[in-house]
This record gives structure tokens, C-alpha cells and sequence, in this order.
């Protein structure tokens, strides 16, 4: 495949990407606008059953109920969202008033959504980088190169891509291969490994926190402290027990018939993968695109331990802005942070929301 092909491969993949991000979007906003509408057909409707019989009023009654309390639970968890959201716009110190628990909405602006972009470590950190510089006519009349310093360098937004793409190719790597292994074929000690994975789901993030003076030695000994290529490699291995097993547990329901089947037309092995296993676990391997990018995008323990600030991802940034003030906590600057830090998360998962909700529901297929 040409340069060229590739490039075109990945404009299509972001472009559909965008798209369906902006239809999620945009399903969500017509649902909200006509919500009002909606709900009044359904009050007339519940009026019309119980005026002609059709339901009880105790029927219409415990209907009502149980939408108010769906509401209440939606408003619940929807209220953090809206208060770190108006706390980013707050300005400074009246965030916190004796008015009421919500800012003044007077006071709004995008201060701290400009500190965050152009002043702060989000897209570039200080620090003494190197780069190759080309001498003309040195000493010796010949031309050679040398590493010259910047001040600036990538921030913690792009250390933190950087680690996530390294867990996502690293782990993807070995869970589809293991997890069609494990669902498909028959080797000696094969319960015995997936007992461990297991087991290793259940205890693998508090014994890599337990062991964590043991880690950072052993990392230090190596040399391999303040590597983000290394801690993505880590991130990658702490992930493949737990998701292994849960795209496992999705082939599972998976006719073999169907690879037999594509066998039997001519397709060969890689092409039975690519062209049966594959498209049918999609729900699956996207439940596992977001655990896998969960894995390398919060984590925070391990990273502020091994890394030195210059190569600090997001998640330390951010705890790094709450404990900055000695007296005081800059909770403006704090929820912008947050919200900009939360973002690819959240578009990762609008992307992926309808495939997501399919692969949780593990659902039988019809052979």
C-alpha cells in the first residue's frame, strides 16, 4: 500500500469519525428539543386510557412515579457535570458566594480555558529539549551536526496520546490473537492460564500500587524510568488479563459455524479472522477500545512515579494544578483543566456509544 492510499485510509477514518460523532451529536440535541412535545403526547395518551378504561389511575400513578424518579437519578449524575462545567467559567473567587451554590452567571468567561491552552503544560511544557542543528563551516570547513536546546516541547496532552496509542497497538496487539485463542482452540494448560488471567483481573492494579518502590527500582536498574514508550508497554500489560477474558467470554457467542463456513468458500485463516471474526466482535473490541484507552489516559500513580516532569501525561498535570497553591487551590483553572482532560474520553465514547452498548449487553446470536 502507497503513501498515498495510507493517507487517504486515515482522512477517511478521521472524516468518518467526525461524522458520527456529529450525528451522535446531533440525535442527542433533536431528542432534547423534542422531549417537551413528547412527553405531552404521553400525558394526553395516559388522560385518554384512563378516561376510557384502558388503564388504572394506580397504573397511570405508578408510571409517573417512576419517571420522576428516573428524572431525579438523570439530574443526580448529570449535576457534577454541570457544576465543574460553570465552575470553569466562573471567575476566580466568586465561585464560591453566599448567594447560592451556583456562580453568578454575570461573572462567566473563558479566562481559565485560555490559561489552560496558552499559558499552562497542556500543549507545551518548558524544559531543555534537543533538537539536530546542520554547522556550515565549522572549524574544520566541513559540515556536521549537533543538538541544539529549545525551551519548549510537547505538553502533557501529546505525552498522553503518545502513551494511549502505545497501550491501544501493544495491547490490541495481544488481546484479539489470545482471546480468539482461548475461545477457539484447545491447548495443554489452556483453563489453567485462564484461571490466572482472572485472577490477575481481580489483583493485577493493587499489587502493580503494592509493589510500587519494587517497580520503580527495578525500572530505575534498567534505565527505563521517564520512558513513555516503557510505561505505555506497562499500561498495555496491566490491561490484556481483564480484557482478554471479556472479548473472550464475546467469541464465545460466536457460531464456529460461520468460520467454517468461510473455510469451506476458500477462505484461508487470516482471511476467516479478518473477514468473519472481526466484524462480528465489533461491539466487543469497541467495549475493549475504551477500557484499553481508560487504561493509558488516567492512570496517575505510576506515571508521577516514573516520569519526570517534563513527560508528565495529563492525569498528573491535573493533580499537579490541585495541589500548586500552597494555601489556596485554583478550582477555576482545576475544573477547565478537567473538562478539556475529560474530552477525547467522552468523544471516544460518542463515536463508539452504539457499539459500546451492544458489546456490554453480550447478547446470543441466531445461527
Amino acid at each position: 500500500m502507497s503513501s498515498r492510499d495510507s493517507a487517504a485510509g486515515l482522512a477517511a477514518s478521521a472524516t468518518a469519525l467526525v461524522a458520527s460523532v456529529v450525528g451522535m451529536v446531533r440525535a442527542k440535541l433533536v431528542a432534547l428539543v423534542t422531549a417537551p412535545k413528547r412527553f405531552a403526547v404521553m400525558v394526553q395518551r395516559a388522560i385518554y386510557d384512563v378516561r376510557t378504561g384502558k388503564r388504572s389511575t394506580w397504573d397511570v400513578a405508578k408510571s409517573v412515579l417512576m419517571t420522576l424518579f428516573g428524572l431525579a437519578m438523570v439530574l443526580v449524575l448529570l449535576f457534577p457535570l454541570f457544576w465543574i462545567t460553570t465552575a470553569s467559567l466562573a471567575e476566580g473567587s466568586r465561585l464560591f458566594n453566599t448567594s447560592g451554590i451556583f456562580p453568578d452567571p454575570s461573572t462567566y468567561n473563558l479566562g481559565a480555558y485560555r490559561w489552560v491552552i496558552f499559558e499552562s503544560d497542556f500543549f507545551f511544557v518548558d524544559g531543555d529539549w534537543g533538537y539536530p542543528q546542520l554547522v556550515l563551516g565549522g572549524g574544520d570547513g566541513l559540515v556536521s551536526f549537533r543538538w541544539a536546546g529549545t525551551e519548549t516541547g510537547p505538553g502533557a496532552v501529546f505525552n498522553s496520546l503518545y502513551i494511549v496509542s502505545v497501550t491501544l497497538a501493544a495491547g490490541f496487539g495481544m488481546i484479539v490473537p489470545a482471546a480468539y485463542a482461548f475461545s477457539r482452540r484447545q491447548f495443554v494448560g489452556r483453563k489453567r492460564i485462564l484461571y490466572g488471567y482472572v485472577l490477575f483481573t481481580q489483583i493485577g492494579a493493587g499489587l502493580s500500587i503494592a509493589t510500587l518502590v519494587a517497580l520503580y527500582s527495578l525500572f530505575s536498574t534498567y534505565g527505563l524510568t521517564n520512558n513513555l514508550f516503557v510505561l505505555g508497554l506497562f499500561y498495555a500489560a496491566g490491561a490484556i488479563p481483564f480484557n482478554t477474558w471479556l472479548l473472550k467470554t464475546y467469541m464465545d457467542n460466536i457460531p464456529v459455524s460461520y468460520e467454517e463456513a468461510a473455510m469451506v468458500d476458500g477462505a484461508s485463516f487470516l482471511d476467516t479472522i479478518r473477514e468473519v471474526i472481526l466484524p462480528l466482535t465489533k461491539p466487543g473490541l469497541a467495549v475493549v477500545l475504551i477500557f484499553v484507552w481508560l487504561a493509558g489516559w488516567n492512570e496517575f500513580i505510576i506515571a508521577q512515579t516514573l516520569l519526570r516532569p517534563e513527560n508528565y501525561p495529563l492525569s498528573v498535570e491535573l493533580y499537579n494544578i490541585a495541589t500548586e497553591g500552597r494555601f489556596s487551590t485554583p478550582w477555576t483553572r482545576f475544573a477547565a483543566f478537567a473538562n478539556l482532560f475529560a474530552l477525547p474520553v467522552a468523544i471516544v465514547y460518542f463515536a463508539a456509544q452504539r457499539s459500546v452498548e451492544d458489546g456490554l449487553s453480550f447478547g446470543g446470536m441466531e445461527g
